[in-house]
């Protein structure tokens, strides 16, 4: 139990990808405010899917809203990198993306604009929190029109008081999915690996009245795959799921496979690097 001093001291960085006014962020913005100092700094309009891209190449323009409430023209990264560099005038303790209006399971994360908001937390350092709320698809159904993001908002605050009380290595994000059901009714919380997303139907393809073409890409998500203590998995059997995961995406059991490389008059260079991955990797600094 976090106690009263530390609570005053916490600041909390929010962002998202589904916009600034989503339910999902307000909700969980309110129940943090509980446990500390909340800062938004969240996309003027729904940015998701846009993985963890930044803008480089055109202006971004900065609007507030509130006392420490900011949107941004950009991305859900754009948002974190301006919370961290620009906007907070001290340093986070831990940011925090979501609550996700659906869910980011198995290689979701890779295109995720949740993730990569917590993510570029976790770059520079900070302890890092990605929150979704798995509403069934479509998300125009009446089940995601009556989403009730208190529960899932609920189990945000808890994670984020452990996070605080014993943060996680440098550089971990640690993604949180969250059934569809009241809290009470939820079977427990699993540790789980990432799985796989197998969306089916993946390319839509319609006609507009003119009887041209057009592309929507995306469909219904198969709730279940054939990998072991799977993140997919544990939703479809009513747990939450908690994964950490990295940005460091090297994959570390290839490495005797590449060092037998022989590529004609190439040398190969003698390398240190171990088959499993460092136990602290040093992010940037803080």
């Amino acid at each position: 139990m976090l106690s009263q001093k530390i609570m005053k001291s916490v600041r909390i960085l929010v962002s998202n990808d589904d916009g600034v006014f989503a339910p999902g962020i307000q909700v969980l913005s309110q129940a943090l405010a509980q446990i500390g100092e909340v800062w938004i700094v969240a996309p003027d309009s729904e940015r998701s899917a846009n993985s963890h891209a930044l803008t480089l190449k055109q202006p971004l323009r900065l609007k507030q809203l509130g006392e420490r409430q900011f949107c941004l023209d950009g991305t859900p990264a754009d948002c974190v990198y301006f919370g961290l560099h620009h906007v907070l005038p001290n340093k986070p303790d831990i940011v925090v993306s979501g609550i996700n209006y659906g869910a980011n399971l198995g290689h979701d994360v890779l295109y995720s604009g949740t993730v990569a908001a917590a993510m570029e937390g976790a770059i520079y350092g900070f302890s890092a929190l990605a929150v979704s709320l798995c509403i069934p698809e479509p998300a125009g159904t009446q089940a995601a029109k009556e989403a009730n993001f208190a529960d899932a908002a609920s189990v945000a605050c808890d994670l984020v008081k452990h996070i605080i009380e014993d943060p996680m290595p440098k550089g971990v994000t640690l993604n949180a999915n969250i059934p569809f059901k009241p809290r009470g009714k939820i079977g427990g919380i699993k540790l789980c690996r990432l799985g796989y997303t197998d969306w089916s139907s993946s390319i839509i393809k319609r006609h507009d009245p003119r009887g041209k073409p057009y592309y929507w890409i995306g469909g219904e998500r198969n709730p279940l795959d054939n990998i072991s203590d799977s993140d997919t998995n544990a939703v479809a059997a009513g747990y939450i799921s908690v994964t950490p995961i990295h940005y460091d995406i090297t994959d570390y059991r290839s490495f005797a496979y590449l060092r037998e490389l022989n590529l004609p008059g190439m040398k190969t260079i003698d390398d240190d690097l171990q088959e499993i991955p460092p136990l602290h990797p040093t992010p940037l600094s803080r």
